[in-house]
């Protein structure tokens, strides 16, 4: 088995695991970068608070809303070196982004869901009493990857599954900056510990997962925003007639934001993003690590234990 082969092994399992533990981070983190309250007095929940809100409200299952198109959608190695290997990462990227930015529209409107029907609907009802009644007979309704599909389709139309889709393409930068702050950082630890330790320069799990972490740190505060615009596109439109909540690209997202937000607008919901981008990149690259390491040993005794069997 080819080294290639068991690193791109290794970094898909590490990537499901690390989507695992922490989806229910990203589905909260999509509502908080989506909401469009602009009364300043109402108190924001909380990242944990907002998790046991949807778990009374909409129970577990909805922390997950989304996860299956999101894991068909697959995880690679994403090792890279420096300049030339960036280029091709950015490339691959731009095609990878034309590619599944469908699947994180129909992503992005089932963890959004109940939050944006519940929101329509608040708008709307006259009074809490008949809003809790309606709502409660809306909960039971299964919004599915089907309803998700077809809900856009409606909507926009073919083209409403590329919605978000010009600043996912700058946030191709993304990944690239986190693997090359990762790599750089790597290099340097190692090289440290050849010069200190002639005898081993290798790196444990818990330097790896710091690594990976504060990698993935410095990426995200650089592209978050644009995160946010791409949150904002692919979500439902709110059913009302204020403007102010209805994007029709992405430069209108952008002005919208600015004139009515500020620039907090762009920072919403920063802090949970940061949580499970770094937890899930730290997860990825450390069971990455041990992944290979072990498939390397189980590859080495297998060599021994046929090279013994072969001798005389």
């Amino acid at each position: 088995m080819s080294d290639a082969l068991i690193n791109g092994l290794a970094g898909a399992g590490g990537g499901i695991i690390a989507q695992l533990i922490t989806y229910p981070l990203q589905t909260v983190n999509t509502r908080q970068q989506t909401e469009r309250d602009l009364k300043k007095e109402k108190r924001k929940l909380g990242t944990i608070e907002q998790m046991c809100q949807v778990v009374k409200q909409e129970g577990w299952e909805r922390l997950y809303g989304g996860l299956t198109p999101s894991l068909k959608k697959g995880i690679g190695d994403g090792s890279v070196g420096m300049l030339s290997s960036l280029i091709v990462a950015a490339l691959s990227g731009c095609v990878n982004v034309l590619l599944t930015n469908p699947i994180w529209v129909v992503v992005t409107r089932m963890q959004t869901h109940t939050n944006i029907l519940r929101k329509d609907h608040s708008n709307r009802l006259a009074t809490p009493a008949l809003e809790e009644t309606v709502l409660s007979a809306i909960e039971p309704f299964s919004y599915s990857t089907g309803h998700a599909i077809q809900e856009v389709y409606d909507e926009a139309g073919f083209w409403g599954f590329w919605k978000g889709v010009f600043p996912t393409l700058i946030m191709v930068s993304n990944p690239a900056m986190q693997f090359m702050l990762y790599e750089t950082m790597l290099k340097k630890l190692k090289k440290q510990r050849s010069l200190s330790k002639p005898d081993n320069n290798g790196v444990t799990a818990l330097e790896i997962f710091l690594l990976g972490a504060l990698a993935k740190l410095g990426a995200t505060v650089v592209t978050y925003p644009l995160n946010v615009v791409k949150a904002r596109l692919q979500a439902k439109q709110v059913a009302t007639g204020d403007r102010r909540h209805q994007y029709k690209g992405t430069m209108d997202a952008i002005l919208k934001m600015i004139r009515y937000e500020g620039f907090y607008g762009f920072y919403k919901g920063m802090s949970t993003k940061i949580v499970q981008s770094v937890l899930a990149a730290a997860v990825l690259f450390m069971i990455k690590e041990e992944l290979v390491k072990g498939a390397r040993l189980l590859l080495v005794k297998d060599g021994i234990h046929t090279v013994k069997s072969k001798l005389p």
